[in-house]
């Protein structure tokens, strides 16, 4: 994708619209081309589009900030930037759950599957201190 097919936000707009209200108080618009250039950028998709409303001005000319490219979800591991208390109090629940299913099978008692919600509320007062 080049520069010119990123799309535009409402503040880029605004702004365009402030550059050529700059162009029309210093005589270089008309207040028709002023007018017909003002209903193009309220139009205006990607920055190509502005770009082109400002071809014959000199400056002040729209200016844009780089962009990154998009990171691709193969590119981030979904348990980077997990703090490891996290990281050890979900493995800490996924063991009692399994334990639970065990302990279901050899006690008989579904009661044992109380000790899963009885070790969210451990890890839930441990990560409060």
């Amino acid at each position: 994708m080049s520069e010119r097919d990123i799309r535009i936000g409402d503040a880029e707009r605004e702004h365009a619209l402030e550059l050529l209200g700059t162009h029309l108080g210093e005589g270089r618009l008309s207040l028709d081309e002023y007018g017909d250039r003002s209903a193009r950028v309220a139009a205006a998709k990607t920055r190509g589009d502005l770009y082109a409303l400002f071809g014959d001005l000199p400056a002040p000319r729209p200016r844009f900030t780089q962009v990154e490219p998009p990171v691709t979800p193969s590119a981030v591991s979904p348990r980077r930037g997990m703090p490891l208390d996290f990281r050890v109090s979900s493995a800490a629940v996924t063991a009692v759950a399994i334990i639970s299913v065990a302990l279901f099978f050899l006690a008989k008692t579904p009661l044992v599957f109380l000790l899963i919600p009885a070790v969210f509320l451990l890890i839930g007062r441990m990560g409060r201190r």
